[in-house]
């Protein structure tokens, strides 16, 4: 496949009438790649996550997370995991076209099962106010009458309330806010570029007043920094209309855990050293742990007692909640109308 094409202007986001910068500009600065992606529904054979398949618009994130899983996966681009990620960002500009493409054809034969949005980098990050591209893919899914699921940090999707809202009468929808911690100024320190903690509880509302399902996603779960933060979110994210959580610990893959060492250690200083060595309580002595069933949960009664808390605060709120599982599972349903073939199969 081609590399991406650096792009010399994109397009320009304060043109839009849809832009909803709530918070500080990036503090690097960006570049743009174009590509022509060839496939654009990605399929998943994880059993810790649930869903089978899904849609990323684009490759890299400007939120900037520090614990983000998805580093690693700039490196295939020749591009670094730090802050390449944060601020080389690729865009498949024929996302929308290639996904009405793939849910026409014949080898699309799994019904109305959800696809995922943000399986990898989040879907609704700040380019998508000027691109569309996640925009332009939801309308081709309620085309299909196909339900989807949405996680993401960005107050950005209040763009498409009214979109979602018609999704979620015909095909499903379902979003999930992730908000790893109660504070505002914690937030920023460790994702500085995605949506303020309140911003995404008032999303939350409003998405829950639209009659779109919602969900809240402590995740990622730092123990030492934010295990204390679990009820406040939870509380908070219940009287916003959310009607599920999920939590998941920590994972700090390859060459995710020095950018998230160095960024801990630059703005926690005094608590860096705690929240590693809880950690390694939680991991079984190590900070990170790659096998299908304990990559996303711990082990021992320091993980123990936060998965406690979690559930006994979810029962109390009426919260449903399960591992790691950004949407519900599709009632099975009869496939959209999709292309016809001219040679038996």
């Amino acid at each position: 496949m081609p590399a991406p094409r650096r792009v010399s202007n994109p397009p320009n986001p304060w043109s839009s009438s849809h832009v909803e910068w709530l918070d500080a500009p990036p503090v690097v600065a960006l570049e743009v790649y174009e590509e022509d992606a060839k496939t654009i529904l990605a399929t998943n054979d994880s059993p810790d996550v649930g869903f089978d398949w899904s849609v990323n618009p684009y490759r890299g994130c400007q939120h900037a997370c520090a614990y983000c899983y998805a580093r690693p996966t700039h490196q295939y681009l020749g591009f670094g995991a730090g802050t390449d990620f944060d601020s080389r960002i690729v865009v498949k500009r024929n996302a929308p076209q290639l996904l009405r493409r793939e849910l026409a054809h014949r080898r699309w034969e799994r019904g109305r099962e959800t696809i995922a949005f943000s399986g990898v980098t989040d879907c609704y990050q700040p380019l998508e106010a000027s691109y569309e591209l996640t925009r332009r893919c939801l309308e081709v899914c309620h085309d299909f009458s196909h339900p989807i699921a949405i996680i993401t940090k960005s107050a950005l999707i209040r763009r498409d309330v009214e979109l979602l809202g018609r999704m979620s009468l015909r095909g499903g929808s379902h979003v999930s806010l992730s908000i790893p911690f109660a504070r505002d100024e914690d937030g920023r320190r460790i994702e500085p570029l995605a949506s303020a903690p309140s911003t995404r509880f008032e999303t939350i509302r409003q998405l829950s007043d639209a009659g779109i399902t919602t969900a809240v996603g402590i995740a990622p779960l730092i123990p030492g920094l934010n295990d204390g933060d679990v009820a406040e979110i939870l509380e908070r994210a219940r009287g916003a209309g959310a009607s599920y959580a999920f939590m998941v610990l920590l994972r700090l893959p390859a060459e995710v855990r020095p950018v998230f060492e160095e960024r801990l250690r630059e703005v926690f200083p005094g608590r860096a050293e705690k929240v590693l060595h809880a950690l390694r309580e939680m991991r079984e002595g190590r900070l990170n742990r790659s096998e299908f069933g304990a990559r996303m949960r711990g082990e021992g009664p320091r993980w123990e007692a936060v998965q406690q808390l979690f559930e006994v605060q979810c029962r109390r709120l009426g919260l449903e909640h399960r591992h790691y599982d950004p949407s519900p599972k599709a009632q099975p349903a009869a496939p959209a109308p999709r292309q016809m073939t001219l040679f038996p199969r």
